[in-house]
């Protein structure tokens, strides 16, 4: 059995939709819009077909949402790995490799996106839970490699990591920081032992 023709209208040539395609422009919806805007007649009109090709993936939304989580889950995973690859780097490097990412706004609205979402799916709240214990981890240790005792590495890790948070959901009503407020939060934040390093 072969998925129905999805023939775009108005280009009058064939194109199968695959399962990716489908995630990825639903994700692509989530972060920019919030998971509001993900709905079947709109990705329908957006990659120009009918909702049989939809409905020839998915039984519904609540299983394109599903398999958008699990896109989204196992990018994420892949980008803690990365994260992981900064050990190699000195201290003070992994603190603002990690630190410059806030300035970055796709980020922002993703981080907002998701943290939304996961307050109504078990599955994205669970990543997104072991993203900020894994980004902790990473921040805590970094400081306590500057020298910090381990109880102050962890209040200043909880500092920077709660103030990255703060910056993603505060971003439509608050100053955005430049790369330079960050330099300025991570000198308040370890600036004695970044200066040390």
């Amino acid at each position: 059995m072969t998925e129905p023709s999805t023939t775009p209208r108005g280009r009058g040539q064939a194109a199968r939709l695959s399962l990716d395609d489908w995630t990825e422009r639903a994700l692509a919806l989530l972060m920019d819009e919030g998971v509001g805007a993900v709905k079947i007649s709109r990705l329908c009109r957006e990659l120009d077909v009918t909702k049989g090709s939809f409905y020839w993936h998915f039984s519904d939304l609540d299983a394109l949402q599903e398999a958008v989580a699990e896109r989204w889950c196992t990018q994420t995973r892949e980008l803690l790995q990365q994260l992981a690859g900064l050990s190699d780097l000195p201290p003070a490097e992994r603190l603002r490799s990690m630190t410059m990412r806030l300035v970055d706004d796709r980020s922002w609205s993703v981080e907002r996106a998701l943290r939304d979402w996961a307050r109504t799916d078990a599955k994205v709240a669970e990543v997104i839970a072991e993203s900020d214990q894994f980004v902790f981890g990473l921040v805590r240790s970094a400081l306590e490699d500057l020298g910090y005792e381990p109880a102050t590495a962890r209040m200043r890790a909880g500092l920077l990591v709660y103030a990255g948070i703060g910056f993603a959901h505060g971003q439509s009503a608050l100053p955005k920081p430049s790369a330079e407020d960050i330099d300025d939060l991570l000198d308040f934040i370890a600036g004695d032992a970044l200066n040390r390093a």
